[in-house]
């Protein structure tokens, strides 16, 4: 029974001990491992999660706890944020009928302190 291999380039069935592909005409030795080159010169600063971006404003992670405990149904926590839009459609519909509340209770709870917002 002959041996055989498969030719890298075209995957024609050729001879085990062939040095060309018959098919395509390419070399059937392995080739060299190319030269790699790794350039890590990263010069990032950033090293905390969810740092400031530019323009966003620094907020207690408490204090919006807080004012969402005591007055979130009325958005109290969106305009300490600076968010008023939102602080206006949650003293509209009751803290979005509060469903809004109770998830922006649990956002806030697994925040960072200090966070940032836009």
């Amino acid at each position: 029974m002959e041996e055989f291999k498969f030719c890298a380039e075209c995957g024609e069935k050729i001879a085990k001990n062939a040095a060309v592909c018959p098919k395509c005409g390419c070399s059937t030795a392995p080739a060299a491992a190319p030269n790699i080159i790794i350039n890590n010169s990263n010069q990032n600063q950033a090293s905390v999660a969810g740092a400031m971006v530019p323009g966003s404003q620094m907020k207690n992670k408490w204090v919006a706890l807080i004012l969402e405990i005591c007055f979130g149904a009325l958005g109290a926590h969106k305009f300490y944020e600076g968010k008023v839009g939102l602080g206006i459609l949650y003293l509209f519909t009751f803290g979005l009928f509060g469903i809004g509340c109770f998830i922006d209770f649990w956002t806030l709870l697994f925040k960072p302190n200090p966070y940032y917002v836009l």
